[in-house]
C-alpha cells in the first residue's frame, strides 16, 4: 500500500497540578477552542472537549504523524502558556505531569461525547480521583497509587 491511513480515537484526561481549581467557567470554552487549534495544526481533530474546575477531557482523532505523548506534550505546553496569558489569576497555572489516554471505538464515539459533555453533573457525585480510578479499572491498567497524583 502506498498510502498510510489511520483512524484512532483517543479519550484524553488530565488535571491541573494538585487538582487546584484553576479552570473557571469563563475560560473553559476558549481553552477548548485553543486546544482544538493545536490538534488541527497537528492534523488531528478535536471531537469533544469538556472541563470542570480541576481537569479536562478531550475526545480527538489521533494525528497519524505523532505519538500520543507528543500530542499531550504539545497540548499541555501550549495551553499552559495560553492560560497564563489570561490574567494575573492564572500566573501560577500548571497541568499535572501525567495523563490518561484511552482508546475509543468508532461505535462508542456518541457515548463518550455524552459522557464528556456531562462532566458538571457527573462531578457533583464523583471526584476526579474516583473517576480516574474507574477508567484505570475499566481499561485494566495496573498502576501504583503513589505515582498517579501530583
Amino acid at each position: 500500500m502506498s498510502q498510510s491511513l489511520c483512524q484512532i480515537y483517543i479519550h484524553l484526561i488530565f488535571s491541573t497540578k494538585k487538582r487546584i481549581e484553576w479552570l473557571k467557567p469563563d475560560i473553559r470554552e476558549a481553552l477548548g477552542n485553543y486546544m482544538a487549534g493545536i490538534l488541527t495544526a497537528m492534523n488531528g481533530h478535536l471531537l469533544t472537549f469538556g472541563a470542570v474546575s480541576d481537569h479536562v477531557h478531550l475526545l480527538y482523532s489521533q494525528p497519524k504523524d505523532y505519538t500520543v505523548i507528543k500530542v499531550v506534550e504539545k497540548l499541555k505546553a501550549n495551553s499552559s502558556r495560553w492560560t497564563k496569558g489570561n490574567g494575573p489569576f492564572y500566573d501560577e497555572f500548571q497541568w499535572q505531569s501525567g495523563y490518561g489516554a484511552f482508546s475509543v471505538s468508532a461505535s462508542r464515539i456518541g457515548m463518550v461525547r455524552r459522557y464528556i459533555l456531562g462532566q458538571e453533573e457527573h462531578h457533583q457525585k464523583h471526584s476526579f480521583q474516583d473517576e480516574f480510578r474507574e477508567f484505570l479499572k475499566k481499561y485494566r491498567i495496573e498502576y501504583d497509587e503513589r505515582y498517579v497524583w501530583d
